[in-house]
C-alpha cells in the first residue's frame, strides 16, 4: 500500500503525552501528532530518525503526523490506523491464504459488546470475525504484543472464543509493522492475562495469526506469516 500523502524524516525529541510529539525538522522544535496510544517506548528515543506525514487539514493544531521510526536500521510503522487498511487490502487481493475462501469483507462489525475490525463471508455462507492487532514490539528479531496491558485486547479474544462456540469462524490477525522476524509471542511480561487468554483461544480453535510486512518511508505492505510461539509450547 502506497501512502497517498507525502512524508518527510525528522529527528526526534519527546513525546509529553500520548498524542502529541516533538521532533527536529528543518532546524526547529515543532510539535507533530502521534497516531498510535500505545507506549512505543522502545522506538521514540530521543535522537531518532522518524517519518513524518504531510497532512493537509488547515484546521488541525500539527502539520504532520509522526508515522514511524527508525530503530536501529530497521524501520517500524507506529501508525495504528495503518494495518486495518493493509489488511484489506490483503484481504481483497487474496494474499492471506488462511482466509482466501471469504470473498465477501465488511468492516467493523458487531458482535455482543464488541466490534471486530472485519466480518468476512465465503460464497457458502460461512462467516469469520477477523480482529486485527497492530505490532510495534520488537526485540532481537522477535515481535511481541501488547507493549501496555490491554484490557479491550483481552476482551477480543474472549469474545472471538464466544463466536467460535457459537458456529462462527474466528482468528485474530498480528501485523508485525517491521520487516524480517523470526517469530511473534504474546509479551507475557507486559501483559500476563492477555497472554494466557490468547493462548487459551488459539487451543479453544481460535486462528491466530502473524504476518510481517514490508515498511518503506512511502509504503506498507504485508508479506509473508511468521510462526507463533507460545511459552506452553515449551
Amino acid at each position: 500500500m502506497k501512502f497517498i500523502k507525502d512524508t518527510v524524516r525528522a529527528t526526534f525529541v519527546k513525546r509529553p503525552n500520548r498524542f502529541q510529539g516533538f521532533v527536529e525538522y528543518e532546524g526547529e522544535v515543532i510539535m507533530t501528532h502521534v497516531p498510535n496510544t500505545g507506549r512505543v517506548q522502545e522506538i521514540l528515543l530521543p535522537g531518532a530518525t522518524v517519518i513524518l506525514r504531510k497532512e493537509d487539514n488547515p484546521a488541525r493544531k500539527t502539520a504532520f503526523s509522526l508515522i514511524a521510526a527508525y530503530k536501529g536500521e530497521a524501520l517500524i510503522n507506529i501508525d495504528s490506523q495503518i494495518p486495518n487498511k493493509v489488511v484489506e487490502e490483503a484481504l481483497l487481493c487474496g494474499h492471506i491464504p488462511e482466509l482466501r475462501k471469504y470473498s465477501i469483507i465488511q468492516r467493523e462489525k458487531t458482535y455482543n459488546k464488541s466490534r471486530f475490525d472485519f466480518l468476512l463471508e465465503s460464497p457458502e455462507g460461512e462467516k469469520f470475525y477477523l480482529e486485527v492487532k497492530g505490532v510495534t514490539l520488537e526485540e532481537k528479531g522477535r515481535a511481541s504484543f501488547p507493549d501496555a496491558p490491554t484490557e479491550r485486547g483481552t476482551k477480543h479474544i474472549n469474545e472471538l472464543m464466544d463466536a467460535y462456540d457459537e458456529g462462527y469462524g474466528a482468528g485474530v490477525l498480528f501485523v508485525l509493522q517491521m520487516a524480517n522476524m523470526k517469530e511473534f509471542s504474546p509479551a507475557y511480561e507486559k501483559d500476563p492475562l492477555f497472554s494466557s487468554t490468547l493462548y487459551k483461544a488459539s487451543q479453544h480453535g481460535v486462528m491466530v495469526m502473524a504476518y510481517e510486512c514490508k515498511v518503506t518511508e512511502h509504503s506498507l505492505d504485508l508479506t509473508q506469516p511468521v510462526p507463533v510461539r507460545f511459552r506452553e509450547e515449551g
